[in-house]
């Protein structure tokens, strides 16, 4: 699999004009290698500038897993004097010609840190974004990688059945957060979770990306859970919003309302279709609802090694979907110091239509 993405790779350079790509650690390098690094104070760069062999920059107590890669790895350690750390970009630069050559750099992942000794070791090469071509090489996915993300979206159900038990008068959001987590881990999830996962009650569920805090659960709450697990390097992103006892007459006309919305986008993707036309139809049941002003955010991302990635569901993106795309449906109406209302699954496109990844019930649940 990991000779295939590099030819694949290959390709996508050659037709971009790249002679060279560097990346730092992060999901393409996971993705290109099936190596895992974190970054840290030492660098950590994967050079990929055929015909050479990969080159990989790595310090010397990791050079042992870069040495249990499944292809030929040309390693360029280095000792923990920063002082030495140019002289090893210079050796890989030189190993790989970089010097007047066209480089692809990931913008949103390559630090100062690194691009400082690159552009010292190659002071003639052009570094341009590879957002472009990577994000076509991975937009696409295939059969192994949606069925990790199904398993991803099974286990997170699974963690958030276990905990809804606890969802009583006097637990507070970080408190039942923490649960929810332990539940992730106990469930099958990899410890690298999507996103530290969201818990709002009540009024703080107005706020999309709210932070679990010591707010106490009271009857009436909202309850907003959004959170993820991982699977074999891919996620799953889940969003339900659940009441203790009756949440009132306006909450539930919005419940409806992201209830109807939430459908109409899982049923508008299809190959073809302009990624903002599933955003279009999502958004108007909520404007038709009178909510439109409350509805703040695009209708969703793409989903994969990363939480967010293309594609993005917003009204003016025009890129077709084609069978392979992931991407989550999560219309919201949030109605500031009263309370929000969001339901969020994962969608795949097939070859007529779209399928979703999550199945967890979507009708409006008292606890």
């Amino acid at each position: 699999m990991t000779i295939h993405r590099l030819e694949r790779l290959t390709a996508l350079m050659d037709a971009a004009g790249l002679h060279a790509l560097v990346l730092n650690p992060g999901p393409a390098l996971v993705y290109l290698t099936g190596l895992h690094f974190h970054l840290s104070e030492r660098p950590t760069t994967l050079i990929l500038a055929p015909p050479h062999p990969p080159a990989l920059i790595v310090p010397q107590l990791e050079s042992d897993k870069a040495r249990a890669a499944s292809f030929p790895l040309q390693l360029f350690p280095f000792g923990d004097n920063p002082a030495l750390w140019k002289h090893t970009f210079q050796a890989a630069a030189d190993t790989c010609g970089l010097d007047s050559k066209k480089i692809g750099v990931e913008p949103t992942r390559l630090r100062f840190l690194e691009m400082s000794y690159l552009q010292a070791a190659a002071r003639s090469a052009a570094f341009i974004s590879a957002e472009p071509l990577l994000s076509s090489l991975r937009i696409h996915k295939d059969a192994s990688e949606i069925d990790a993300m199904r398993e991803a979206a099974r286990i997170a159900q699974r963690a958030l059945q276990d905990i809804l038990p606890l969802v009583k008068p006097g637990i507070s959001e970080r408190q039942l957060a923490a649960e929810l987590i332990i539940a992730l881990l106990r469930n099958g999830s990899s410890s690298e979770l999507p996103f530290a996962p969201i818990v709002a009650f009540g009024e703080n569920s107005a706020n999309p990306h709210a932070v679990p805090t010591g707010r106490q659960l009271q009857n009436g709450d909202l309850v907003l859970f959004d959170w993820g697990a991982s699977y074999a390097d891919y996620f799953s992103d889940i969003t339900r919003t659940f009441a203790l006892g009756e949440p009132g007459e306006e909450m539930r006309r919005a419940y409806q309302l992201v209830q109807s919305a939430n459908a109409a986008g899982r049923a508008a993707g299809k190959p073809g279709l302009p990624a903002g036309a599933v955003d279009a139809a999502a958004r108007a049941v909520i404007t038709a609802g009178g909510y439109g002003d409350y509805f703040t955010h695009r209708t969703g991302h793409g989903l994969g090694m990363e939480s967010h990635e293309p594609p993005y569901l917003f009204a003016e993106n025009d890129l077709a979907l084609q069978p392979g795309m992931v991407y989550t449906v999560e219309p919201g109406i949030y109605l500031p110091g009263i309370g929000g209302v969001r339901i969020e699954d994962a969608m795949v496109v097939t070859h007529d239509g779209c399928e979703s990844l999550t199945d967890f019930p979507r009708d409006l649940m008292l606890l």
